[in-house]
């Protein structure tokens, strides 16, 4: 399956960068408070502790598993073999999110064309399937989130079809455009249409929380700071704004 040439209307800038300032446990309460409770990427890791958090627009790639009479190395002879095409594909800002069936036993991708890319200036990559050379990839700016390594080619489990089609990846469904984001906790998916709900609310409940954490951390107890009460959210609005605005 080719690429769709529908192209959704773009999002907003300032969500993306508001959902880039939240972790994705707000994010998850955030969704969930919405009613979604089946956001988080399962097993999921970074690979790539080099790289910045990830958040970018999805572009899928689908795995089946392999035939042995259809997935020869000979494939890769073709530049359009499904997995390059995608490669090639995916744009500035754009996630390329693989599923795996949650398979590991062969790499669904490795280090050149992860690293290809990065030069394509790709948002993040992520799988439920395994990676391999990631000594490489280790080394890369790009967010890079697997279930681990493999040494095997993909070939020998995964036969890629469709490029840009509604796919599962960690128990999760991911629809072509719904934004990825990523950070030490994993990865969680944020359907496209709620990006404009959940974003500038999860930087506000992020903020709150960054006040709180040090409130704790100060020797405050729990009563009357977390969940906080009327007199910790007045001294959060007259502390924490003030704190805020002295940021750069």
């Amino acid at each position: 399956m080719t690429p769709t040439t529908a192209q959704p209307a773009p999002l907003d800038p300032a969500d993306l960068a508001a959902l880039g300032e939240a972790s994705t446990a707000t994010l998850t309460t955030q969704l969930f408070k919405l009613g979604l409770r089946n956001t988080y990427l399962s097993g999921l890791r970074s690979l790539s502790p080099r790289a910045p958090r990830m958040v970018g627009e999805a572009f899928t790639l689908r795995y089946i598993p392999a035939r042995e009479d259809i997935d020869v190395l000979e494939v890769y002879d073709d530049y359009d073999h499904p997995q390059r095409k995608a490669v090639e594909s995916v744009g500035p800002g754009q996630v390329l999110v693989m599923d795996c069936r949650g398979q590991g036993r062969a790499a669904s991708a490795g280090n050149i064309l992860l690293t290809r890319l990065a030069c394509r200036q790709a948002a993040g990559v992520v799988t439920d399937g395994t990676l391999r050379d990631v000594a490489g990839i280790g080394e890369l700016d790009l967010p890079v989130f697997a279930a681990g390594p493999a040494a095997m080619t993909n070939l020998a489990l995964h036969h890629a079809v469709d490029l840009q089609a509604p796919i599962g990846c960690g128990g999760v469904p991911i629809y072509p455009g719904d934004v990825l984001v990523g950070d030490a906790d994993g990865v969680v998916c944020v359907p496209r249409h709620l990006v404009a709900v959940i974003a500038q609310p999860a930087r506000a409940q992020e903020r709150l929380e960054d006040f709180l954490q040090a409130r704790v951390a100060g020797g405050a107890p729990l009563r009357g700071t977390y969940p906080p009460d009327a007199q910790t959210l007045r001294l959060y609005h007259e502390q924490g704004s003030d704190l805020l605005a002295r940021q750069p």
